[in-house]
């Protein structure tokens, strides 16, 4: 018998055409059951419609005759998104459903870009259903008034939960969620929204907390992706990074005329600057047709983008992650990916702008930017065939968003330290928090703890005479308010032209490594650099081309772990003889030379390479556990084999493997009697081998940033990089000599270890290559594994006038033919 509870939804999809998915109907009488949860469905398949029906259903029903009249019903849905850009859209499709069923409700943005008359507006009138931020929920708890705001409250839904639960953004959701519920009088309900996430059941905990039972529904929507690689005319049997991609323009070219409106995602912001400029070389005639969107450009030209992407008025947008989130593109019939995403779970997001309506295959075409990725193209659709993404875990323990939400608190209506540290024991990153953690934390917001008692911004919170703890100074509110959140970003300097037209921003490190009078690319446009003042970077449009394009920190992307196992599956069924897809086939002829001159390493054996050249003697180890770990286990490895040599290395890597080059006579047989892969002393060995002071430091500079010790500076008037850093050091110096015991010392160095070198990642990954066989090669040649590696060392140490490729092309003569 059909629940006469979804009546009304049921007719507003009918209206439409549509026929409800059965994951929206059991999410619908789960809601109207009482349930909480976390809904795991993918890009593009209704899930807003999932979460917000029943939202609607249920004020229809407990208000039957009254609910088509205009009622101040309070707020009744928080809807959490974690982009600004996903706000307008969810925004204008909520509202439209209930303009179509007859509900006189009111949906509202309320956000860091809210114009200071509608909040006012929203404070007197609050709506219905609030679209917002983490950090702008936050905001709404540090006012005096917030408790009569959140009285109302049904349900708190968090979008996109697989971008917020593994950071602390999402720790700041799980700290308002378990606040709004303490003071709410009945139970509202709690959902998120996740698309692409391997461990759904870490997932809902963080969500729900300790005290609600977990519960997911999870979508059976058969959402086909279709890859498509785009093979490069000539498979080199020695690839290396970057070799391809742009060459292979001629092939992308008619891929873009064939779909009507088409998303090219790079990986990097300086890759969709280059694009751009390349296709619009190639296609003039696509001018105006064509645009970019990446994070660094002004707000006001992403909007614009998005806005003519919703109205079909472009053919093609160049962009980066910033639009992996689930914004609504509609008219995108077609996504071109141009090198690997390094993972599946991104991969599948990026899939899913294409297509992006229930029952539609995304197609999704695959560009290598090295042949060998091609490999990877073919692990990403194993892996979606089999269901299978990569995990998120909530960070443990970050006491700097803690004393942030403590001082938040302090600047509303003031807390009891007992009750609260009650409350935040249920949310699931703080699940461990002892009272002593507990009172170390209030002792340092009231009274600066043991070394900054003397400083009167440092005691930020009092005793107030009703027993609550609360800031009583105006001036430390207000600069609080300013400072909320927990993204912190590195120093950027504004691009502006003389006029003062902005036109985004970029790392201070670029700037600072040019001179006035030089040329770079930036934001589609030629422009050379004429003054830098302040934040600002001041430019004018250049007539003369220029190849120099903007680079950004932090750009290369490391490959997952699940990725790096498939491939080794890959490789294992390939030594047995099975080939499974084309992309495989193809590059055979790059396997069969690696497998003639060295082995082509599988999920049981550990290569290392023993070969000599003219630039010294060189150790290949292949791990295949993605170019951060390699980072990490290269600085390891050499950092053990000097203890017994006294020798001193070059160190390149990849994905799939790193170098120890030296002049000194070595082979692996020599280091492999030392242990070098040992567990033993594993920690100390890596304190000793990396920097982990300065690690130490520059996380530091961040958690003193999220827990108020440094302050950012006032709107439009933001401190400089410098003066924050100085801030940052001096408070790290100050804790390290007259607080060695201080939490957020304790956690900048957890944080380097675990978030800088991942690790638990890291000790999981040596385990594996402990049980592998090792097996050891002296190839004649440099291999086709080896080859790309020796090249990034190369890119990066070039300082003669000679190009990369010359330099390749020479090495390359020397090689030996070999059928």
């Amino acid at each position: 018998m059909e629940d006469k509870r979804l009546a009304v939804g049921l007719d507003y999809f009918e209206k439409k055409g549509w026929t409800p998915f059965p994951f929206q109907i059991e999410t619908w009488k789960d809601y109207l059951d009482g349930k909480s949860g976390l809904l795991n469905a993918p890009t593009g398949s209704g899930k807003t419609f999932a979460l917000w029906f029943p939202v609607l259903l249920e004020y229809i029903q407990k208000n039957p005759h009254t609910w088509q009249k205009p009622q101040k019903n309070g707020i009744q849905l928080i809807w959490v998104t974690p982009l600004r850009a996903l706000s307008q859209d969810i925004q204008k499709a909520m509202q439209e459903v209930c303009e179509v069923i007859g509900l006189p409700w009111q949906v509202m943005v309320r956000n860091g870009d809210t114009d200071t008359k509608t909040r006012a507006a929203m404070k007197r009138n609050p709506p219905e259903c609030l679209i917002t931020t983490p950090e702008t929920l936050h905001v709404l708890i540090s006012q005096k008034d917030h408790k009569d705001l959140f009285q109302s409250i049904q349900a708190v839904v968090v979008d996109e939960w697989h971008e917020l639960v593994g950071n602390k953004r999402g720790v700041q959701v799980q700290l308002a969620l378990e606040y709004i519920q303490s003071i709410c009088p009945g139970t509202f309900r709690r959902w998120a929204v996740s698309a692409t996430i391997g461990n759904l059941q870490d997932a809902s905990k963080a969500l729900l907390g300790e005290n609600l039972p977990l519960h997911i529904v999870k979508a059976k929507v058969a959402k086909e992706i279709l890859i498509r690689s785009v093979f490069p005319e000539e498979i080199e049997k020695y690839p290396w990074h970057g070799h391809l991609g742009i060459r292979m323009m001629d092939q992308v070219i008619p891929i873009i005329e064939a779909g009507r409106t088409v998303l090219l995602f790079t990986n990097t912001r300086s890759q969709t600057e280059i694009w751009y400029q390349k296709i619009l070389e190639a296609r003039p005639d696509w001018a105006g047709w064509i645009a970019m969107h990446h994070g660094s450009l002004d707000n006001s030209v992403r909007a614009w983008v998005e806005n003519a992407l919703h109205e079909g008025k472009l053919k093609l947008v160049v962009c980066t992650s910033s639009l992996d989130l689930g914004v609504d593109f509609r008219p995108v019939d077609r996504v071109i990916q141009v090198g690997s995403p390094k993972g599946v779970s991104r991969f599948v997001q990026r899939a899913g702008r294409a297509g992006h309506q229930p029952g539609l295959p995304s197609e999704i075409f695959f560009v290598p930017t090295h042949s060998l990725e091609l490999i990877e193209a073919a692990a990403l659709r194993d892996a979606i065939e089999k269901e299978e993404m990569e995990s998120q875990f909530t960070p443990q323990l970050p006491y700097d968003v803690l004393i942030q939400f403590l001082v938040t608190l302090a600047v509303g209506n003031g807390f009891d330290p007992d009750q609260i540290f009650a409350v935040v024991k249920r949310a699931a990153s703080f699940s461990q928090l002892t009272k002593e953690e507990m009172n170390w934390m209030m002792d340092f917001i009231t009274k600066g703890g043991n070394s900054l008692g003397n400083y009167e911004d440092f005691l930020k919170v009092s005793l107030d005479d009703d027993g609550l703890y609360k800031v009583k100074s105006k001036r430390i509110a207000m600069k609080h308010r300013l400072s909320m959140g927990t993204i912190v970003s590195d120093a950027m300097l504004k691009v502006k032209f003389k006029n003062g037209a902005y036109l985004g921003t970029v790392e201070e490190y670029f700037i600072a490594k040019m001179k006035i009078g030089d040329r770079f690319f930036f934001a589609g446009r030629p422009l050379e650099l004429i003054q830098v003042k302040d934040l600002n970077a001041f430019v004018k449009l250049s007539e003369k081309k220029t190849s120099n394009v903007v680079s950004w920190m932090g750009a290369r992307m490391s490959l997952s772990s699940m990725l790096s196992d498939k491939i080794l599956q890959i490789f294992q069924e390939y030594n047995s003889g099975i080939i499974k897809s084309e992309e495989v086939r193809r590059v055979l002829p790059i396997l069969d030379l690696q497998d003639k001159l060295s082995i082509v390493p599988d999920q049981n054996t550990f290569l290392i390479e023993s070969h000599r050249s003219k630039e010294g003697y060189h150790l290949f180890f292949y791990p295949f556990e993605g170019r951060m770990m390699h980072e990490l286990m290269s600085a390891l490895i050499a950092y053990r084999i000097s203890l017994n040599f006294p020798i001193s290395f070059n160190m390149a890597m990849n994905d799939y493997g790193f170098e120890l080059l030296t002049d000194s006579a070595i082979t692996a047989e020599d280091i492999l009697e030392e242990d070098i892969f040992s567990m033993e002393n594993i920690e100390e060995d890596i304190l000793h081998c990396v920097n982990e002071s300065e690690m130490s430091r520059r996380k530091f500079r961040e958690i003193a940033s999220i827990a108020g010790l440094v302050f950012q500076g006032y709107p439009g008037k933001p401190m400089t990089f410098k003066h924050i850093q100085a801030n940052s050091g001096l408070l790290y110096q100050v804790f390290e000599q007259y607080d060695p015991d201080n939490l957020l010392l304790k956690q900048a160095k957890q944080e380097a270890l675990n978030q800088q070198m991942e690790q638990d990642m890291f000790y999981q990954a040596l385990r594996k290559l402990n049980q592998k066989k090792i097996v050891v090669r002296h190839p004649v040649q440099f291999t086709p594994f080896s080859f790309p590696i020796m090249v990034d060392r190369l890119s990066r140490t070039n300082i003669s006038s000679e190009t990369i490729e010359d330099k390749v092309a020479k090495i390359m003569a020397q090689f030996e033919v070999i059928d």
